[in-house]
């Protein structure tokens, strides 16, 4: 038994295998080993970046147990964003020392000992500091003392949007390293996601925090450079033996078509930050909102198909619009619209109004089916929200058959809505009014709520919208024209702050998009799926009351409406056929 203990303590990576089985866990996977191998071996100051989902947290909570297993002396500091998150570490890891048979010896004898979901001790000699603490990133560090300190996750979208936000976190690490005690053993440990390309990973890899980066897929070859040689050894010598470019690199973690769904899901842009740890994106990845990923067609004001189908052979390219995107980037037609043309599920209006001036108050008709946004048209003022205007945006409603205002109150603060309640009294539309605030800085705004239906080729456009964007604003200046057009913000759009000078059209488009989001999961197959079932039923229950007639609609091809329409008609007049 002491040939075994004694083993757990010289090598982390079988502690961790051990206590996987003892968790009743798949055995760690390859990733998972060579993070706890870098966590025993490597520098005092590391930061370890691997792919969302990995474990990260979990192994790095086996290892403050195996290193309390080693010594029970240290003191140990977990830091997290926010204090509940480094709390269920700590009662997680208070579990573990329960549980195990092979840690229990490191519970508290003492009834004086500290041991709460806040800070507590292992069997130790008294002392000030706990042996183990919990605490949030903007929490109290200061006069606190630690051998070995954990920042698990320290950077979320929350707290790293804004450069101001940035700076502040990453003066919150630097008052982290004054915690730390000066033996030669003590050790700081970073292990997170970035969250932008701007990340405060890069700025500690500047400090001297060597990172340990394993992505989800092996770089392509022209990326390898954007690593700077920080990957991790094992991938490296995999790279080195030829291994195919964009290959998983841990598929018993996740399988290529995981990965591919994530990426569907999440855009391009996150995805390469998230999953392949990759902050300096290039010109195609910085700029993630590609005209190619639209179907431009014709598009229906009261209905839609069932199914469009993105295609980007060349015979799609549409060549009779003005493009105004990055070079080589088109428009491009589908290539089939399947199913049976039916009514919009919803269609709205997204407002986002600015005052008199250089910007524009802009509207969007947005309609949604099976999952599929078709965008009607774009209309643009400068006169900010005045009476004309408004008026003008209402007939636009009334023209789309918009059942509600999707409004941005950040500017106004909420008077463009009430003002919008007028006129929609003096009018008699019934139309919702629903405000919305952004508290999420622009440009990540605009691509996250873009980028995923974009992607997925859910975005349909009607081409009159384009020849629209190209031609306003003539009595501007050429340049200026252009920076007021959808089409130029959209492929101008970053996550750099004021990429785009004027957004509004844009941001409006984002806006009615997002309203949508829980919309996009609805899959078009499992939506007509549905409406056949219930056409079945329908056809049945007729069939049972009336054979007759069934089998004459059936015969005609009529759908569920044609019959029931029949079907009225005949149960008012019988003289008049039931195929009508």
């Amino acid at each position: 038994m002491s040939d075994v203990l004694t083993a757990l303590q010289d090598d982390f990576k079988l502690f961790l295998q051990a206590l996987w089985e003892q968790l009743d866990l798949p055995s760690p996977t390859r990733a998972q080993y060579a993070i706890a191998d870098y966590l025993q071996h490597g520098p005092k100051r590391l930061q370890i970046q691997a792919f969302r989902g990995v474990g990260k947290s979990w192994i790095t909570g086996a290892f403050v147990l195996w290193t309390l297993f080693n010594d029970p002396e240290k003191k140990i500091m977990i830091i997290s964003a926010s204090k509940e998150r480094a709390d269920n570490m700590s009662i997680f890891l208070q579990k573990l020392i329960i549980e195990t048979p092979w840690l229990k010896h490191l519970q508290p004898k003492s009834d004086d000992s500290r041991w709460s979901r806040i800070s507590f001790d292992v069997l130790c000699s008294p002392h000030q500091a706990p042996s183990v603490k919990s605490v949030g990133i903007t929490g109290q560090l200061t006069g606190s003392r630690a051998d070995l300190m954990i920042l698990d996750d320290i950077e979320v979208p929350g707290n790293s949007m804004t450069e101001l936000m940035r700076e502040k976190l990453l003066q919150l690490c630097t008052e982290a390293e004054s915690i730390l005690t000066p033996k030669s053993d003590s050790r700081i440990c970073y292990l997170g996601t970035p969250q932008t390309v701007f990340t405060v990973y890069r700025k500690l890899a500047e400090r001297n925090y060597r990172p340990f980066v394993w992505p989800s897929r092996y770089p392509r070859q022209g990326k390898l450079g954007q690593y700077e040689g920080l990957l991790a050894p094992q991938i490296q010598e995999d790279i080195d033996k030829g291994v195919d470019d964009w290959q998983v690199t841990d598929p018993d973690r996740f399988t290529n078509d995981d990965l591919i769904e994530r990426e569907a899901a999440m855009g391009r842009s996150n995805y390469m930050l998230q999953f392949q740890l990759d902050t300096s994106l290039s010109d195609a990845e910085k700029f993630p909102l590609k005209m190619a990923d639209l179907v431009v067609t014709s598009v229906n004001p009261k209905s839609g198909p069932d199914q469009i189908i993105w295609c980007s052979d060349p015979q799609n390219v549409i060549k009779d619009l003005p493009t105004v995107g990055l070079p080589g980037d088109y428009f491009y037609s589908p290539m089939q619209l399947q199913g049976e043309w039916t009514p919009y599920t919803e269609t709205i209006c997204s407002v986002d109004p600015s005052g008199r001036g250089t910007d524009e108050t802009a509207a969007s008709f947005i309609s949604q089916k099976n999952g599929y946004l078709f965008l009607h048209e774009m209309r643009a003022y400068r006169d900010g929200y005045s009476d004309t205007t408004l008026l003008n945006i209402l007939r636009g409603c009334r023209k789309y058959n918009v059942t509600k205002l999707v409004i941005e109150t950040n500017f106004g603060d909420g008077i463009v809505g009430e003002l919008f309640k007028k006129h929609l009294q003096m009018t008699g539309q019934a139309i919702d009014v629903e405000e919305v605030r952004a508290n999420v800085r622009k440009e990540d705004r605009i691509i996250d709520a873009l980028e995923p239906v974009m992607n997925q080729h859910r975005l349909i456009v009607d081409r009159g919208l384009v020849e629209w964007d190209y031609a306003s604003n003539k009595d501007e200046a050429p340049e200026l024209r252009l920076m007021y057009m959808l089409f130029y913000q959209m492929s101008r759009m970053c996550r750099e702050k004021g990429a785009v000078k004027h957004d509004d059209r844009l941001d409006c488009l984002a806006q009615g998009v997002k309203y949508f989001t829980d919309a996009m999961s609805i899959s078009a197959h499992e939506a007509i799926k549905s409406r056949k079932t219930e056409e079945w039923q329908s056809m049945l229950a007729e069939f049972i009351d009336n054979p007759t007639a069934s089998a004459n609609h059936m015969v005609l091809g009529m759908d569920k409406q044609q019959r029931d329409k029949a079907n009225l008609i005949d149960t008012n007049n019988s003289s008049v056929p039931t195929w009508v």
